[in-house]
């Protein structure tokens, strides 16, 4: 099935009113006494993304019975550590954009950045402690623990160049697949599934995460919206993902070193960042990072065929169609 970016609206169909509850849960979750927080809260409220973590919880609840109060809490809980991570993401890569909007630190600095993202995470824990939900927040923190390994993996390899592609599943799993399993683990565990159902919908979390991650690091090496060129943000920022590993790894010696030169010298040359994406394309390394992704979003399609027919099902399987075929 194709489908066309506005598709958001269609998925989150079967989960409307509980999306417009979890509204007003969130706003109130994420509220201070303190009102600077309030005002860079309410700013981040406005500018909210798609809500992927969200909908994956509540469909993935309501694949497998009704929704309940514990499901409002996972959803909570996950999008108000996404929302710190990003803000800490900003931080770190100094970043001053966000969805086309003034990123946190670019408004209030960094330091009131940081601190923003530690009192999320911070609000995360505690509503899921205030609703004696211990089991959600077990799950939680083995997904942060997997994030901070997988960007303290990312940045080691980054300096030494030698990410082979066993450790670029490592890291992509680590950094993004593990919060996208977490949320559909949490969903399932919020309506009382089996360990059996819970440990399935883990897996397709993992699944679509992965594909999530490919899709984004696709994005480098293509053209992006009105700008009509690649953006080769990590090759600038020294970042190996699957296209260019697979290049490196089937070209000829002098290859190697020409694109691994251009990689540590001229990183922030954009003529010749753009002629190492020119050379990664033509050497297969879209094509086969395309593929790989493919195989995934499969091997997650195949997880959902496991349960019954329903609105929610067919939900989630638009929403991986959207993942591999979304334009930002």
């Amino acid at each position: 099935m194709s489908l066309k970016k506005s598709s958001i609206s269609i998925i989150k169909a079967p989960i409307e009113k509980e999306m417009k509850q979890f509204d007003s849960y969130f706003k109130e979750s994420m509220k201070s006494k303190v009102r600077l927080l309030d005002i860079i809260n309410n700013y981040i409220i406005k500018r909210k993304g798609k809500e992927v973590r969200p909908i994956l919880t509540f469909l993935s609840a309501k694949l497998l019975g009704d929704i309940q109060e514990s499901t409002y809490v996972a959803a909570a809980l996950t999008q108000l550590l996404h929302t710190a991570t990003l803000i800490h993401d900003d931080v770190v890569d100094e970043a001053y954009e966000r969805r086309g909007f003034f990123s946190i630190n670019a408004l209030w600095k960094s330091k009131a950045a940081v601190l923003v993202g530690d009192f999320l995470l911070s609000k995360g824990l505690l509503v899921a402690l205030e609703n004696k939900e211990y089991d959600q927040l077990q799950v939680v923190s083995d997904a942060v623990r997997e994030m901070s390994e997988g960007e303290l993996l990312q940045l080691e390899k980054s300096r030494k160049l030698d990410i082979t592609e066993d450790v670029y599943f490592d890291i992509i799993y680590k950094k993004t697949a593990s919060l996208i399993a977490s949320c559909t683990q949490l969903g399932a565990l919020s309506v009382g599934a089996t360990k059996d159902q819970q440990e399935k919908l883990k897996k397709f979390g993992e699944y679509l995460g992965v594909a999530f991650q490919m899709k984004d690091d696709l994005f480098d090496y293509e053209k992006q919206g009105n700008i009509g060129k690649p953006t080769g943000n990590d090759i600038k920022e020294k970042k190996l993902t699957l296209p260019l590993i697979y290049v490196l790894r089937n070209v000829s010696d002098k290859e190697r070193k020409w694109a691994l030169k251009i990689i540590k010298k001229h990183n922030k040359d954009t003529e010749k960042v753009n002629e190492l994406i020119q050379f990664v394309k033509e050497k297969g390394g879209i094509d086969y990072t395309r593929d790989k992704m493919l195989e995934y979003k499969q091997k997650s399609l195949e997880i959902l065929s496991d349960f019954s027919e329903s609105e929610a099902n067919t939900s989630l399987q638009e929403l991986v169609e959207y993942t591999i075929s979304r334009t930002a």
